[in-house]
């Protein structure tokens, strides 16, 4: 089973970002609590490029720049047809397991907060979507880009099969 790992270049395209979970940290030193931020963003063109990063400082708005930043260095491609995804996939981080599947036009993307920022940077339109392991945002959003890497275009499938695109979806 052929994985899609090509990676896409941040430059090609206008990337939108969109914050995930910003978390507030406290460290207990001697002379008190020293706060810092976390921060999970996903960034995508909402044409099938989609990519995720962590960022931490001290300030909220260094933390998400520095989230968008690592996330525009591992950008993946998705296979997008007639906006929603070829077939069902199962994606796994950690603890935290999703389930896609394609849905009708119309449908809209049936997700939870996490999981519905992943696929709605990708572009994906309709969409049926579960978490069932963690609640975790970090493993949701890691599974689910591992979930979207897997997936397979039409066309790819047919090459590796060696019949037309035609005769694909007729069988």
């Amino acid at each position: 089973m052929a994985k899609n790992t090509d990676r896409v270049k941040a430059a090609d395209t206008e990337l939108k970002e969109k914050l995930v979970n910003l978390s507030r940290v406290a460290k207990v030193t001697k002379g008190g609590r020293t706060f810092s931020f976390s921060a999970l963003v996903v960034v995508g063109d909402g044409n099938g490029t989609v990519g995720h990063g962590l960022g931490k400082a001290r300030d909220v708005s260094e933390s998400i720049s520095k989230a968008a930043d690592e996330a525009k260095k591992n950008l993946v491609k998705v296979p997008i047809y007639n906006g929603t995804i070829p077939h069902e996939q199962k994606g796994k981080y950690g603890a935290g397991k999703v389930l896609i599947k394609p849905a009708a036009d119309g449908t809209g993307v049936i997700a939870g907060g996490a999981m519905r920022a992943v696929l709605e940077i990708a572009g994906v339109h309709n969409v049926l979507a579960k978490s069932q392991g963690s609640s975790n945002p970090h493993n949701v959003v890691k599974a689910t880009v591992d979930a979207l890497r897997r997936l397979r275009s039409p066309l790819e499938i047919a090459k590796e099969r060696g019949i037309s695109l035609n005769k694909l979806f007729e069988g």
